[in-house]
């Protein structure tokens, strides 16, 4: 499906048919499409790339079209690494975490950090986390083929 290019966030480069390989929801979801362009909510003189993923409910673009700066949409593949690696190497805790340091990772950017850490706040932790750790196991697959792509392109870039 074509993405509009006459909305207010201008995509320069696409990827169409994004429901065909749309993970889990592949063939059967309203995310139609992918773009990084130009963000809607530029100002004059200070443009900002962001991502967008296009939704369509069958009669119109949704509202529900999500738009992110590409800071986030990569400060976001980087909470995806660190926190596929933390539950590989989970097993060496009893609860897959350590109750006395929620803290996962801090990874350094822009001058400061960003603290990867257990939601400690929520009230069924546990069993979420085990329902989290489950599905990252069975969704192994499709998780492992993107970040396999992912790094190919990092490397081929060299970066």
């Amino acid at each position: 499906m074509k993405i509009p290019t006459t909305l207010k966030h201008k995509p320069v480069i696409v990827v169409e048919d994004y429901d065909k390989i749309d993970g889990h929801f592949a063939w059967e979801t309203d995310a139609k499409g992918l773009s990084l362009g130009l963000a809607q909510w530029n100002d004059r003189g200070k443009v900002e790339i962001s991502g967008k993923v296009w939704r369509y409910t069958g009669e119109k673009w949704s509202r529900q079209s999500e738009e992110l700066p590409i800071t986030r949409i990569l400060d976001l593949a980087i909470l995806v690494v660190e926190t596929t690696k933390y539950f590989q190497d989970a097993y060496r805790f009893e609860k897959f975490y350590d109750v006395t340091n929620p803290v996962v990772e801090i990874i350094g950017l822009q001058g400061n950090r960003m603290t990867v850490e257990i939601a400690m706040d929520n009230p069924k932790i546990d069993e979420d986390i085990l329902l989290f750790h489950d599905t990252l196991q069975k969704d192994g697959e499709l998780i492992g083929e993107r970040l396999r792509t992912l790094k190919r392109l990092l490397d081929e870039a060299g970066y």
